[in-house]
This record gives structure tokens, sequence and C-alpha cells, in this order.
């Protein structure tokens, strides 16, 4: 039998020739690092505004130095330990309380983060500063009073003839509180919980995490 190996003779090695491309790898253009400084988007969330708080006490006697007020104080000094720039405690007699009140409360770009007031909130004629407060209001917070009176009637019944508002005047929390220790006590309690988020509503940090 023929040998039928390719006709001439065994083939020269026909293997294609390595035509394989030459290295033309492409220089390395990745583009440089250009990551400094750090181009992550920055956090728009609105910057803390300076905090800062007013505390006016309504009380005849203590405004006449026939006793010292410390319902007053004892609101400042927790406004001051929870960040607020915070004065000593303006007193005010209770029948000047409407036009004190009413010369702050209607200018509010001028007023602070937050206002708050002791005494002149019980059922007695010259107790005004409720009155005096509740016109000014944008918008009144029910449920904080409610809380404060539920508080104050656990170790006082009659904690429940004080009057009160709590609400906001512009970008100002305000609230009316008793002008004795224990019914600021009682306020504090309620605040220290909120007083962070209500302030950063009022400054328009409204971001929820």
């Amino acid at each position: 039998m023929s040998d039928h190996t390719t006709p001439h003779g065994t083939s020269a090695d026909h293997t294609t020739p390595d035509h394989t491309t030459p290295d033309h790898t492409t220089p390395d253009h990745t583009t440089p690092d250009h990551t400094t400084p750090d181009h992550t988007t920055p956090d728009h969330t609105t910057p803390a505004a300076p905090r800062d708080a007013l505390v006016v006490v309504a009380s005849t006697r203590a405004a006449a130095g026939v006793y010292r007020d410390t319902s007053g104080a004892l609101a400042v000094e927790w406004l001051r330990s929870r960040g607020f720039t915070t004065p000593d405690a303006v007193v005010v007699p209770d029948a000047d309380i409407p036009r004190h009140l009413g010369d702050l409360l209607s200018r509010p770009d001028d007023l602070p983060r937050v206002l708050l007031t002791t005494g002149g909130t019980g059922p007695a004629d010259d107790d005004l500063t409720v009155g005096a407060v509740r016109p000014h209001l944008d918008r009144e917070f029910p449920g904080v009073m409610a809380e404060f009176w539920r508080r104050g009637a656990e170790s006082v019944p009659t904690a429940v003839l004080s009057g009160g508002v709590a609400g906001t005047v512009g970008r100002t929390f305000v609230m009316t509180l008793p002008g004795s220790r224990g019914g600021v006590r009682d306020g504090i309690a309620v605040l220290d919980p909120l007083i962070d988020h209500l302030t950063a509503l009022l400054e328009g940090r409204t971001a929820h995490d």
C-alpha cells in the first residue's frame, strides 16, 4: 500500500509561524491617583448653630429682694449643663410680666433657641405668665405639658391646677414652668430627653439617621 502521507514526502514543518502580535501592551495609562484630597461627597447636614437660652422668673418678691429666687437658677444650671449659653435668670415683678414677655416674644428673630419661664402659672389673679406667652406661640406642644402635669401629679396632686404652655415662637422653644424648684425639676425631667432633638428641628437639621 502506497504511503499516502503528504504527497511530496514528509512535509517541511509548516506549523503556522508564531504571528502572535508583538507585546504592544498599552503602557500603563491608568488615570493618576487624584484622590488626594479626599473628594468624598461632603456631609451637607446643616451644622449645629450656637445654642443659647434665657430664663425669665416671674416673682414680685424676688424682684424686690425679699428672697433669693432658686427656681430660675435651677433652670439656668440645667441649660448650661446641656451646652446652652445662658445668662443668669432675669427676675421680673409679676405685674410687669405681660409687658416684658410681650416685648421679647414680639421680636422672634432676636430670641434665643430656648426660653423658659418660672412662676406666674398658678390660678391667682397675679399669675400672668401663661396669658402673656400663649398669644405669641406659632405652635403648641400639648403632649409636653400633658407629660409635665402627669409627672407632677405623681407627687403633688395639686400640680394639675398649674397653668402652662409649651410651644414655639419662630425658631425658639418656649415653656412656662411653676415658680417652685419641684416644678422646675419636673419640667427638666420632661425636657431632658427631648431638648437635643427639639433644637435640631428648630435649627432645620431634620435628616433622619
